[in-house]
Formats: structure tokens, sequence, C-alpha cells
């Protein structure tokens, strides 16, 4: 999501660099205290820099949320609880691996960009969601899901236990 411009080609290690430390510096003091300059100094780069490539602060973080969305995601096979297991796993792994588990929490500030909430919710909640019912329907399909079963709420506490499971253990 970063704003093309004419030039000399980007370095996209800077890319890397600032759409990290923004998701880190997201989790720790949410969009409110997102710092363009602290974002630039933990990334060694300059503000001229990330403004070159992002014009304003939503911009940028919605870009370090499409960065994280854009992580390869699990390839279906015909065994719907090994997809499903590999669909938790892999959620596991970009939230943890990307420092973001706090954006959860980020998402529920009453204070929180609107725009920025739909973003999220399109870039990483509904593909994740999509995909893990997606599982759960090939599993009713092969009967090893009851077919009266309500995927929907199946599908909410998949994720949603294993949010709370990490804010209460740290794990």
């Amino acid at each position: 999501m970063a704003v093309t411009t004419s030039g000399r080609p980007r370095d996209l290690e800077i890319d890397r660099a600032v759409l990290s430390a923004v998701r880190e510096h997201l989790a720790v003091h949410g969009l409110v205290g997102l710092s363009i300059a602290a974002v630039a100094e933990d990334a060694g780069t300059t503000r001229a820099t990330i403004y070159r490539r992002w014009p304003d602060k939503l911009t940028l973080a919605l870009a370090s949320i499409a960065d994280l969305a854009e992580k390869e995601a699990p390839k279906p096979t015909d065994n719907p609880l090994k997809d499903l297991i590999a669909e938790l796993t892999h959620s596991r792994q970009c939230i943890t691996d990307a420092s973001s588990l706090a954006l959860a929490g980020v998402m529920l500030q009453n204070e929180i960009d609107p725009k920025f909430q739909r973003s999220y919710r399109k870039l990483l909640v509904e593909p994740r969601r999509a995909r893990i019912l997606a599982c759960l329907e090939r599993g009713i399909l092969k009967g090893q899901i009851a077919t009266d079963s309500d995927i929907a709420v199946a599908a909410s506490f998949a994720t949603g236990s294993w949010y709370a499971y990490n804010i209460v253990t740290g794990k």
C-alpha cells in the first residue's frame, strides 16, 4: 500500500524495516501514539524517506497491516483438519513474528480511526476468517463435522480463544 513515485527504485529493505517498526510502535503506543520520527529512528532511516513512501501516518499504518496480511497463507489440501491447524498455526506465527498481537487491542480503542479499523478487518480479519470457514465447510462436506454445526461461531472461537489465551499466558 506504499505510494508509488518516479525516480530510482526504492530500497525494499527500508520498506521492510519501516513497516516492521510501525507494527512494533502500533503494538506499544496505538495509532494515536504512532510517531513517524520514532519509527524512522528505529528503522534506521529518516522521516523524509518515510514521507516519500507514505504521505501520512494513517497510510503508513495501513501499509504495515497490508504487509502483515501478505504473508503467504497455507495452501488448502483435501484434509480439512490439517488445513485448519495449518491456518491457525500460520495466524499465530504472523501475529507473534510481527510483534502485532496488541494490534487486536488497538482495534478496540475508542479513538481508533474508523477507516483504519475497516482496513484492518478487510486486510487481516476477513481473509483469515474466510479461510477458517472454508476449512470448516470442507469438514462438513467430508462428514467430519456435523451439518448443523454453527461454523461461524466455531471460526470466531478458533481465533478469539487464541488471542485470549495469549493475553492471559503471554505465550
